[in-house]
């Protein structure tokens, strides 16, 4: 007579099994048609969680129900192979490690509409089903306010929006693929979010690598994608540490504390009543900022109030008093496909009154070259005593200059507003995330 209990195992062992291998076919389906996933593909585990709904990952393993596989794979292999997919492009944006302080449901909606994006943009056999009239309406609709359709974007762009309960009810019914419980890790758990966003880190800039490579070779859908990942694997920086990078050694008339010992001063002090034996020098060397540029496109591409907060974070961060010099050059210049104003900023009262009768001057086509000509017009009539380098507030769509200028010049974005595929090698990209220019990190 069979032991049920036995009889039991046996099944769930070979559902088990059976769940493996349609990982498996999944996976390798997926890697003969993405040869540059083939890392990615592989960090994944699997293991089977009766708790699951459906299918999740913690970044480390695939968890899944195995019912639920079982029935995914009955109704069409692109179903699980998209659902593979789906997870792995969480893990390489580093979805599970980036909502910070922002509102669960709406993190999580934005995080399956991004990625669902990219891969209804793939066409490829694998992946590829018909992308309903909702998607694609959806789809139109962020495309107007972003240039690409990451998380971050999307999460703004939805904030914004009236929605109703029943809509976004209606965007979760669309976009939700796998279950997100897992992007959690328990605190008792050896595996930690450090681990988990170096992992994919180190995924990420080896497919870039590889993409990259692959150049011409690559497919017109896949362009899309490595767009995507150069944005998420760019290096962010602090805008003070950065804004260092412009300044100059100069002599400034302070005491300078370092240049003597205590010792001796105090000793000289004490032997002869009101006498020390080292004065402090009353000057010293400081590194500051004090010729500077400032380029603002005016294009119609681009947004007043972001243009306002950039210069005004600018602002605050050149008036530190450690960073600046008391008497600056620093030159603010409005350009789109011509300069259209150059306003001269010496003293922080020129730029509080710059700043309270600020406007845009030109929304016309964007061209980057007539402000590096004027800049080097300036520099030949000795309008710069040292100039260190020039940041050019755009989006990025624009023409570049061919010949890199003798100063360092940075071009600067904000998330999700940007395009940088033509940004020339000898330029830095500096992108500034939303709470280095709005409170809390919220846009109005």
């Amino acid at each position: 007579m069979t032991d049920p209990i036995r009889h039991r195992q046996l099944e769930e062992w070979n559902l088990v099994q059976l769940c493996t291998r349609i990982l498996n076919n999944a996976k390798n389906e997926l890697y003969l048609n993405m040869h540059y996933l083939d890392v990615s593909l592989s960090s994944l585990g699997y293991e089977a969680d009766l708790a699951c709904r459906g299918l999740g990952t913690d970044g480390f393993f695939i968890y899944y129900h195995p019912e639920y596989l079982g029935r995914l794979f009955q109704q069409g292999r692109t179903l699980v192979n998209r659902s593979y997919l789906h997870m792995v492009f969480h893990c390489l944006f580093c979805h599970p490690d980036s909502q910070g302080p922002r509102n669960d449901t709406l993190w999580h909606l934005s995080c399956d509409i991004a990625v669902e994006s990219i891969i209804d943009g793939l066409y490829l056999p694998c992946v590829h089903s018909p992308c309903s009239l909702y998607r694609q309406d959806w789809y139109g609709r962020l495309k107007k306010q972003l240039l690409v359709l990451n998380a971050e974007g999307i999460y703004h762009a939805l904030q914004k929006m009236p929605l109703t309960q029943q809509q976004k009810e209606r965007l979760n019914a669309e976009f939700h693929i796998d279950d997100h419980q897992y992007w959690k890790l328990p605190k008792d758990s050896p595996k930690t979010a450090a681990t988990r966003q170096n992992l994919w880190k180190q995924n990420r800039e080896k497919m870039q690598t590889e993409m990259e490579t692959l150049g011409t070779q690559q497919e017109e859908e896949s362009k899309n994608l490595l767009e995507q990942v150069q944005v998420e694997n760019r290096e962010r920086y602090d805008y003070k540490q950065f804004l260092r990078r412009f300044s100059v050694l100069k002599e400034e008339a302070q005491v300078d504390q370092d240049s003597y010992d205590y010792v001796f001063y105090t000793y000289g002090l004490s032997l002869y009543g009101n006498m020390p034996l080292v004065e402090p020098l009353e000057s010293r060397e400081v590194s500051r900022i004090e010729d500077f540029v400032i380029v603002v496109d005016t294009s119609m591409s681009c947004s007043g109030e972001l243009v306002r907060r950039f210069l005004e974070e600018t602002y605050n961060v050149l008036c530190q008093s450690e960073t600046y010099f008391r008497k600056t050059n620093i030159h603010i210049i409005q350009c789109d496909e011509d300069v259209r104003q150059d306003r001269k900023i010496t003293c922080r009262e020129e730029m509080e009154a710059y700043m309270k009768d600020f406007t845009l001057i030109g929304q016309g086509g964007t061209d980057f070259r007539p402000a590096f000509e004027y800049v080097d017009q300036l520099m030949n009539q000795g309008a710069f005593h040292q100039l260190k380098g020039l940041l050019y507030f755009t989006d990025g769509l624009g023409i570049y200059p061919v010949k890199p200028p003798v100063y360092d010049t940075a071009f600067v974005f904000i998330p999700d507003q940007y395009t940088d595929i033509s940004v020339p090698p000898w330029a830095i990209k500096l992108i500034l995330e939303p709470e280095q220019l709005y409170p809390n990190g919220r846009r109005p």
